[in-house]
């Protein structure tokens, strides 16, 4: 027996068998002692998951409830619908997930089924895997912004701003500050009411925004209200309806206004009588007999608020006979917009021929021959306090305002059809009969009645003297985006003109061409780069081409 080495047999070189505790069946050695079959049936690693649960879906808005309270928009069979209904099982965080998906299922059964293959190590070195399915019920419900919607409860703040004059151009103008600066992006909606506008938010930091961004661009005074809509004493939460009330001083821009004695000593001793000259977050007056200037800030005038005497729909035409500086070299203010001169004018319309001399700030615009609007005081009275304790002596018979443009106004040569700009507004809904709209634009929602008529009209009177505020004024153009009008929209104001008159396109141009001829030189015109084109973010370069 010796040099004879031992080989060991094919069948010890083979794996090692153990036969199943349970079954018998020969298996591979394993810490469980058992088939796969039978660790099955003893071990279930699904056992913590449900197996059927709920999930909720808004038919209104077509959203889906993502625990706890968001709701998501998802398609069916989408991956943001299966990440909604992984997360309305809990068990899964006790087990790794490998693999889901949909199984399909009819669209209108309200059922869901998900298919999961789920690991799980149930003794050392022992991990088991499992396939099953796991229902959701579809059950139909609203959301919170839906029963809002359905209980007109849809607000859970307002912002009412008011001014008490009886024009609209502020908000007007208010208006077109609020779109180029997007704050009306939070706002829910804008009811229009007798003295301002009413702005309703769904949270209150939406609201103070808002508050914060009037407060920037005028001088207002707010005042907060909360009203108690439900309590809840188990939670100890309560739930409040907030309304934040901003009022705008009724000195606008162009009104004559007489300040108290205090008032004027404190602005560095400003004569009482002065126009306003520009509205902000202060107030801006001007003497047009000295130049003199002064600001005055809105915690200091709702600290000691006045009344204008007059406002611009109180002035009437003049005609400049002659104007001359007062001083050589002339004085000027304002970054040269304002020259004091002596101006000798008289009324343009009616059957007086008396001549007035009167010193102005508008030199610098003013020549012989122009028309200008002005406040007439030597036959004038005002209930004003103010007023009264004015020397009658040093009280001016007429204070000029701004230089005007009759022959671009007048009649057959209407502005409004030359105009090739518009202006974009805020759709608003009138919630008070005896209010009307703002304008005649897209957006704005009237409600007529038998006492409507004369408020519309003079609705559109301070829509038109808007338009020409903006026209006319280059600084307060700066903040507002015209939009380049549509040219079917020229087209046609041009053609229904022709139809009228009998004549051909051709003929319309060369008369328009004849009265732009016959306009005021002077006249401040819009230049083309001013106005925004429509969709121009979305345009091509081509596109923008062929639009100019």
């Amino acid at each position: 027996m010796e040099g004879i080495a031992f080989t060991p047999s094919a069948a010890s070189q083979q794996q090692a068998y153990i036969l199943c505790a349970d079954c018998g069946t020969p298996i591979p050695p394993n810490s469980a002692n058992r088939c796969v079959n039978c660790l099955r049936n003893s071990v279930d690693i699904t056992e913590s998951i449900p197996k059927q649960a709920a999930i909720s879906f808004c038919r209104n808005c077509d959203r889906w409830l993502s625990p706890p309270q968001a709701w998501l928009i998802a398609e069916l069979e989408s991956r943001e619908l299966l990440a909604i209904c992984l997360r309305k099982l809990k068990g899964l965080k006790e087990v790794r997930l490998v693999d889901a998906g949909f199984i399909w299922t009819e669209p209108h059964s309200k059922r869901l089924r998900v298919k999961l293959t789920v690991q799980k190590e149930v003794f050392s070195s022992t991990v088991l895997q499992q396939v099953f399915e796991v229902e959701f019920v579809v059950q139909y419900t609203q959301c919170p912004d839906c029963t809002k919607l359905a209980a007109k409860n849809t607000w859970r703040a307002c912002v009412q701003v008011r001014q008490k004059v009886d024009h609209k151009r502020t908000f007007l103008y208010l208006e077109q500050l609020i779109l180029k600066h997007g704050a009306d992006k939070d706002t829910i909606s804008v009811a229009e009411k007798k003295d301002g506008l009413d702005f309703f938010y769904s949270g209150r930091q939406h609201a103070l925004k808002m508050c914060d961004f009037l407060s920037a661009v005028t001088p207002v005074r707010m005042k907060t209200s909360e009203q108690l809509i439900s309590l809840d004493t188990q939670n100890a939460s309560t739930n409040y309806k907030s309304t934040y009330s901003i009022e705008i001083t009724p000195v606008c821009k162009d009104d004559l206004v007489c300040l108290p004695k205090k008032l004027a000593n404190y602005l560095s001793n400003i004569s009482q009588l002065c126009l306003c000259t520009r509205v902000g977050n202060s107030i801006h007056f001007t003497d047009p007999s000295t130049l003199h200037s002064a600001e005055l800030s809105a915690s200091q005038y709702w600290r000691q608020p006045f009344m204008p005497l007059a406002a611009i729909q109180n002035t009437i035409e003049f005609v400049v006979l002659d104007i001359e500086p007062t001083q050589h070299p002339p004085i000027t203010a304002n970054r040269g917009k304002y020259l004091l001169a002596d101006a000798q004018v008289t009324p343009s319309s009616g059957g007086n021929d008396e001549t007035f001399h009167t010193r102005t700030h508008l030199g610098a615009v003013l020549k012989p021959g122009d028309t200008v609007i002005g406040y007439y005081l030597s036959t004038t009275n005002f209930n004003d306090p103010n007023w009264e304790s004015l020397d009658p002596n040093r009280i001016p018979e007429v204070v000029l305002v701004r230089k005007t443009f009759p022959n671009r106004r007048k009649k057959g040569n209407n502005s409004a059809k030359k105009r090739k700009w518009k202006l974009k507004s805020i759709a608003k809904e009138v919630t008070d009969d005896n209010n009307i709209g703002l304008g005649r634009e897209k957006g704005y929602e009237t409600k007529k009645n038998n006492r409507g008529e004369n408020q519309q009209a003079r609705a559109e009177a301070d829509y038109e003297m808007f338009l020409r505020d903006l026209e006319e004024d280059p600084e307060l153009r700066a903040n507002v985006q015209l939009w380049k009008a549509e040219k079917k929209r020229r087209a046609a104001a041009g053609g229904a003109d022709a139809e009228e008159d009998g004549m051909d396109t051709e003929s319309v141009a060369d008369t328009e061409a004849t009265d732009m001829s016959d306009d005021d030189e002077d006249f401040p015109k819009i230049r083309d780069d001013e106005l925004l084109v429509e969709g121009m973010t979305n345009m091509k370069m081509d596109d923008i081409a062929e639009e100019e």
